[in-house]
């Protein structure tokens, strides 16, 4: 029980088709090893694993949580070539090969289900497709097949700027500006958000826990377009519920409205006051996600 810090050594796809050594990908594993209901928990572009404390921790009695980092953010190694980041299949193949790789772990039949806040839902969308019936149901946090290049360009505004702050209260103030759109968090969540969001440089300032090159897509794209993503959700069968912010840039409403009318016919609950995205730590919104995936 409890939770365990591990990592997992996986193949590096490469955009230029190269060699590339393989990178580890850690992960926290929560619950009882022997529980075949299996939860993987995958965060959003900046973030990491631990944005998932508080729903791992209420979940673990009754399920095993599986919480990545995604490569170049928390304790996940960095890519050597920051034109990988803009790679998606290497996002793809990580997620591919934890999930066998905990498949592997058990003899019967076990039961997965997944919740990704914003790339993380993209990252769930597409490997529910690819790996057909390995996910059973699938939560996603704003997301969605049509992402707005209006807000593509707000968060390349601030990803991979490489800011230091000499000090975790400055950290955390420029975390609760940034940050607005998660919505009304308590102190403790934002000073949680904050000491997992910090790397501690060698001059003694801080800077975000992740590799500033994954703002690689922001530069090799001129951000002129939507991302359309239909013809992929228009093939996805997972039961999913969406869970979205009223006030968000990046899944809109009418997006949210296709999204229950296509593909797996989404079930989507708005959350007033709450942007881009909804991070899943307060109990009303754990409590839904507890009720899917449970019931």
């Amino acid at each position: 029980m409890g939770k365990h810090f591990k990592k997992l050594l996986v193949p590096t796809l490469s955009a230029d088709g190269t060699h590339k050594k393989p990178h580890h990908i850690a992960y926290m594993d929560w619950g009882d090893m022997s529980n075949q209901h299996i939860v993987f928990c995958v965060h959003g572009l900046t973030r990491n694993c631990r944005d998932f404390d508080y729903l791992a921790s209420d979940l673990s009695s009754q399920c095993r949580i599986i919480c990545p980092d995604v490569v170049g953010r928390g304790q996940s190694d960095w890519l050597e070539d920051e034109r990988d980041y803009d790679y998606y299949p290497v996002y793809l193949s990580d997620a591919a090969a934890l999930v066998r790789h905990i498949q592997g772990q058990y003899s019967s039949t076990i039961t997965i289900d997944w919740v990704g806040i914003s790339m993380g839902g993209l990252i769930g969308m597409m490997t529910a497709i690819d790996l057909k019936d390995a996910i059973r149901r699938m939560v996603i946090s704003d997301i969605g097949p049509l992402i707005p290049v209006a807000a593509l360009k707000r968060m390349s505004e601030y990803v991979g700027k490489g800011i230091c702050f000499k000090d975790l209260e400055s950290f955390e103030a420029y975390i609760r500006k940034i940050s607005a759109p998660f919505g009304p968090l308590t102190d403790a969540q934002w000073r949680h958000l904050t000491i997992h969001s910090a790397r501690l440089l060698g001059d003694g300032t801080y800077t975000f826990y992740y590799d500033p090159k994954i703002s690689a897509s922001f530069k090799e794209h001129a951000l002129q377009n939507d991302v359309d993503l239909w013809q992929y959700w228009d093939i996805l069968q997972t039961p999913t519920l969406v869970i979205r912010g009223d006030k968000s840039d990046v899944l809109l409403a009418e997006t949210a409205a296709q999204m229950q009318q296509r593909g797996p016919h989404a079930t989507v609950i708005n959350f007033p006051g709450i942007g881009h995205a909804p991070i899943l730590l307060d109990e009303k919104q754990i409590s839904i996600v507890k009720d899917f995936l449970l019931s």
